[in-house]
C-alpha cells in the first residue's frame, strides 16, 4: 500500500472524496443521524482548510485517484514550551484499507508538517475503546497517561 499511497494537502476539488470520510469519522464517534454535526460546522471546517489565517490544516491520503484517508491538525501555543505544538484532531481511513499503512503515513506526514512549522510536539486523543487505532498509536507515539475532561458551554 505504501508504494501506491500519496499523502498531500487537501485541495478544493477533494470535497466529494473528503466528505464521506468526514461523515464516517463523525459516525465513528457517535455523531450521525440525530446526533450528526450541524451542516454549518462541516461547511466551516471545510472552509477553514483554505483560509491562510486559520490554524486548521488538512491532509488527504490518496490511492489510485481515490481519497482513502484524512488528517486534520492545528498548531497552537503552549505554556510549557517555547515552540508551538501540533494537535492532530481528526484521523480516519477507509475501513477496507485499515492496517495497511494509511493511518501511519498520515501521522508521519503530520509529524513532518509540524517539524517544518517549528513545532516541538504532536499529540492527539482517542477513546479508550478504539483498540485498532490504539494499536497503531502505540507504535508511533507514547501514551502519556492523561485523561481528558470536557465541559460543554
Amino acid at each position: 500500500m505504501r508504494d501506491s499511497l500519496l499523502v498531500r494537502p487537501i485541495e478544493r476539488p477533494d470535497y466529494a472524496g473528503w466528505r464521506p470520510l468526514w461523515d464516517g469519522y463523525n459516525a465513528f464517534y457517535g455523531r450521525a443521524g440525530e446526533t450528526a454535526l450541524p451542516e454549518p460546522i462541516t461547511a466551516a471546517t471545510w472552509e477553514r482548510f483554505f483560509d491562510p489565517g486559520e490554524p486548521v490544516r488538512a491532509l488527504v491520503a490518496c490511492s489510485q485517484d481515490q481519497i482513502v484517508g484524512l488528517a486534520h491538525y492545528l498548531f497552537h501555543r503552549s505554556t510549557t514550551r517555547l515552540n508551538d505544538i501540533c494537535y492532530l484532531q481528526d484521523l480516519f481511513t477507509v475501513e477496507h484499507l485499515r492496517g495497511q499503512g494509511v493511518g501511519r503515513q498520515l501521522i508521519l506526514s503530520v509529524y513532518e508538517a509540524a517539524r517544518q512549522a517549528g513545532c516541538s510536539r504532536v499529540y492527539w486523543q482517542t477513546q479508550t475503546s478504539n483498540v485498532n487505532g490504539r494499536a497503531l498509536y502505540d507504535k508511533v507515539a507514547e501514551h502519556k497517561g492523561f485523561i481528558v475532561y470536557a465541559h460543554e458551554l
